[in-house]
């Protein structure tokens, strides 16, 4: 059972989440990130301290799903399987997280100014991990010659869209909100992209989100 204090902590971080997305960091209010979690405004201190280390808090929150989200290329398998393991993990991660894969990707575009440096040091590391694997396939020739990094790029730019550009998204599909058939016709898109783009061997689509 979940306890008051894991539960108004949660309440409070899906707040901040969504303001610090709306408004960026300066222009966020603790009083206004108390009335979204419902709670009052001395419980944000109480849990966080303060405005600064709740957004510290917010980052945290979606840089493990990160790091989490290239587990399959931490272990053996076929380019084709890992990839589409990838690409899944990245469209859960902006369907589940969307709030705060926005205060990430401003925090990126604002050169990542309150990153530490292990947080910095092991999302490089992972990323120069990927890059690797997949220019080992590419040296096997199970996929295309393609450019490592700029197909890591891509696929960020593909998923990740789903949660940065959400308004644009539902602008043109008509939906407020998209669903979960919405995400997974996602997935398939970018997968059969990337594997056919890529000439990779074996390609086939799996289990769905």
């Amino acid at each position: 059972m979940t306890s008051i204090r894991e539960r108004n902590r949660s309440l409070i971080l899906r707040a901040a989440s969504e303001e610090f997305a709306d408004k960026g960091f300066a222009a966020t209010k603790t009083s206004d990130i108390a009335a979204k979690a419902g709670l009052p405004k001395p419980n944000v201190y109480y849990y966080f301290k303060s405005k600064e280390n709740l957004y510290l808090q917010v980052l945290e929150s979606i840089i493990e799903p990160l790091l989490q989200a290239s587990a399959p290329f931490n272990q053996p398998g076929q380019p084709a399987q890992v990839l589409e393991a990838y690409i899944r993990s990245k469209i859960r991660i902006s369907r589940d997280l969307p709030s705060a894969s926005k205060v990430f990707a401003s925090e990126i575009m604002h050169g990542a100014p309150h990153l530490t440096v292990l947080q910095t040091e092991q999302l490089h590391a992972q990323a120069k991990h990927n890059i690797a694997c997949i220019q080992a396939w590419v040296d096997q020739g199970l996929m295309a010659q393609v450019d490592p990094n700029h197909l890591l790029f891509s696929i960020w730019a593909a998923t990740q869209t789903y949660a940065d550009f959400d308004w644009q998204i539902s602008t043109v599909t008509g939906k407020p909100r998209l669903d979960d058939a919405d995400y997974e016709a996602a997935a398939q898109t970018i997968i059969r992209l990337v594997l056919k783009g890529c000439e990779v061997r074996g390609d086939g689509l799996a289990t769905p989100l």
